[in-house]
C-alpha cells in the first residue's frame, strides 16, 4: 500500500452509507447489482435497503473514482449481468472508513454513551 493510495483514500472520507455498504459487499466477493442489494439487506437484517437507481448511481461514481471495476466474466453467471469487483483503492477507502468509524465508536464508549456490548450483540437495532 502506497502513501498515495492512503492519501487518496483519506480524501474520500466520510463515505455515504450507500458507498460503505457497496464496498463492504464487494470486499468479500465479486457481485452483480441485484446480489449487492440482497447481500446488504441480509447483512443488515433488512435495516438497509438499497434501491436500484441509488445503487447504480453509486456504482457509476465509484467506477469513475477507481474504487470498483468490472469483474472478469465467470462461468455460470448470466452474461447480461455486469459483475463488479473492489479495486485496491476501494479496499483502502473502505479500510480508512472502518478505522474512522471505529474511532468514533471508541469515543462513544469513552463517553459512556454506549454499553460495553459488541455491536453484533445489539445489531440490527431499529432506530
Amino acid at each position: 500500500m502506497t502513501a498515495e493510495l492512503q492519501r487518496r483514500a483519506a480524501a474520500a472520507l466520510p463515505l455515504t452509507h450507500v458507498a460503505y455498504h457497496v464496498l463492504l459487499a464487494l470486499a468479500t466477493a465479486d457481485r452483480h447489482g441485484y446480489a449487492i442489494i440482497k447481500h446488504v439487506s441480509a447483512c443488515t437484517g433488512g435495516r438497509v435497503t438499497l434501491e436500484a437507481g441509488t445503487l447504480y448511481a453509486a456504482i457509476k461514481r465509484m467506477k469513475e473514482e477507481g474504487w470498483i471495476g468490472d469483474a472478469p466474466p465467470r462461468p455460470g453467471v448470466d452474461a447480461r449481468r455486469r459483475v463488479y469487483a473492489i479495486a485496491d483503492l476501494g479496499r483502502e477507502v473502505l479500510r480508512a472508513e472502518c478505522r474512522r468509524l471505529e474511532a468514533m465508536v471508541a469515543l462513544a464508549h469513552d463517553a459512556k454513551v454506549l454499553p460495553d456490548a459488541r455491536p453484533s450483540d445489539t445489531w440490527p437495532a431499529k432506530i
